[in-house]
């Protein structure tokens, strides 16, 4: 025995097997091939060097079999390893690491259809009624959805199909009509703004305007955040409460919530005021005592998502102030603020190649395939923009590359951002011409925003033109 393991500490020494395993580069495992030229090399050693080792020798497939399933240990140990860390962890291992962590991993919202119905005559001079995106949806048993895109309803289209989502994530979101008429989305939130000009439309007709059909079931409820997603979460998460980190935590995972950001002082060092650069630290305090009667606050910048009503009892002012109540420091009370939203649209010539698209540029842009390459070029752009920061710019270069992951395009020609007004779901974004207080940017110039503002996507098909 004792020679074998000498032999064997000897092969390892020549072969370099100290390499493998936990190294200071992490966890590095041996491959089939590795383990069976080691194998070979020490059978070698022991029985001597002109051993049958061919291709039919019994001795070389005994040394394959073992090698075989010392190989599958060493995949085990690596998996085994990265499910420690939450850096490389997957599926239940990220999961129970989570779970470790004190945050559980998030569901997903459920997603469905509700169609939308014309129910009563236009006031005169009123032509069509515009739901925007984002519309909160309520049912008697106190259910929320928001419309994910927006619809036109007129006397020619008195209907229309449109997807909506559930506000809240998780399984009470999965609303079946089946099952009754208290989860039934039947109504419209009262404190929604975006539909303030709707409710001034049926003021003025005398009746309602829109009714709300929901008779398809909302399912995904029961799934649950892919692992990069929670992995970015917990990677953020803190490891100690009553600090800002905490707070941006707890209030980034309340519904309705798109990005947090936890600000003490906004300005930073006022180099304008005299006495800056003339501080004596040797003869006077650096600051004056706290004013115990007076409270201190902290600012929570909240950015909402599309379907978020931010006033109410149920709205997302209130969501946030009770998420953070248990983690905010004593005595310190936070200022809620909701981010202003810079609505950002997209113009460009596309220059496509690969889609069954008939000759003639017109035809070419309204045929289906090229209707249908638009809106996976709108999808990949919402999320490109959703991931952006407070104060964070759309830049033109970054537009065109994302545009140029599609894999139908092959140029992009003429690319302007436009910059509309306040709240994406006021914008118009189909007149033509453009109306005064919409912003169209020279050509490669990027839409800049304040640090208190968000960009948001406005889709919209007719300013992309496959050409």
């Amino acid at each position: 025995m004792l020679e074998i393991l000498a032999i064997d500490a000897a092969v390892a020494r020549s072969t370099g097997s100290d390499r493998y395993g936990i190294t200071d580069a992490g966890f590095v495992p041996k491959s089939y091939s590795r383990v069976l030229a080691e194998r070979f090399a020490l059978a070698r050693e022991v029985f001597g060097g002109d051993i049958d080792l061919t291709a039919g020798s019994v001795l070389r497939k005994l040394l394959e079999v073992t090698s075989l399933e010392d190989a599958r240990t060493w995949a085990a140990l690596t998996r085994a390893y990265d499910d420690s860390f939450v850096t490389s962890a997957t599926g239940a291992a990220l999961s129970r690491l989570g779970e470790e962590l004190g945050l559980p991993r998030p569901h997903l919202e459920a997603r469905g259809e509700v169609t939308l119905e014309l129910a009563g005559d236009l006031p005169d001079g009123v032509t069509e009624v515009a739901v925007p995106r984002g519309a909160r949806m309520l049912s008697p048993g106190g259910h929320h959805a928001w419309l994910t895109a927006a619809a036109t309803l007129s006397a020619s289209s008195p209907e229309a199909v449109v997807p909506a989502a559930a506000f809240h994530p998780g399984p009470d979101g999965d609303l079946d009509p089946a099952d009754g008429g208290e989860v039934t989305l039947d109504r419209f939130h009262p404190d929604d703004d975006r539909l303030q000009p709707l409710r001034d439309l049926e003021a003025a007709a005398g009746e309602p305007l829109v009714t709300i059909v929901h008779d398809r079931p909302f399912v995904g409820g029961t799934s649950r955040w892919p692992d990069e997603r929670y992995r970015r979460l917990l990677l953020r998460a803190p490891r100690s409460v009553w600090t800002a980190d905490a707070i941006r935590i707890a209030a980034s995972l309340v519904a309705g919530v798109r990005r947090v950001e936890v600000r003490d002082a906004w300005g930073g060092l006022d180099l304008h005021q005299s006495i800056f650069g003339n501080f004596n630290f040797a003869e006077r305090l650096f600051g004056s005592e706290r004013d115990i009667a007076r409270p201190y606050y902290l600012t929570v910048l909240v950015g909402p998502t599309p379907g978020a009503v931010w006033n109410g009892p149920d709205g997302l002012h209130a969501a946030v102030a009770s998420a953070i109540e248990d983690v905010r420091p004593v005595s310190i009370f936070p200022y809620i603020q909701q981010a202003q939203l810079v609505s950002v649209g997209v113009e460009a010539d596309l220059v496509v190649d690969g889609l069954p698209l008939p000759p003639g540029s017109a035809a070419r842009d309204a045929a289906p395939a090229a209707i249908e390459l638009k809106r996976r070029i709108a999808r990949r752009l919402t999320e490109h923009v959703d991931d952006a920061g407070f104060g964070e710019p759309v830049r033109a270069a970054s537009v065109i590359r994302i545009i140029m992951e599609e894999p139908a395009v092959r140029d992009v020609r003429d690319l302007r951002l436009v910059r509309f007004p306040g709240d994406p779901d006021g914008a118009t974004v189909a007149a033509d011409p453009l109306p005064a207080d919409v912003q169209q940017l020279a050509c490669g110039a990027n839409v800049h925003v304040g640090v208190d503002q968000l960009p948001v996507f406005v889709p919209d098909d007719a300013r992309l033109r496959v050409v």
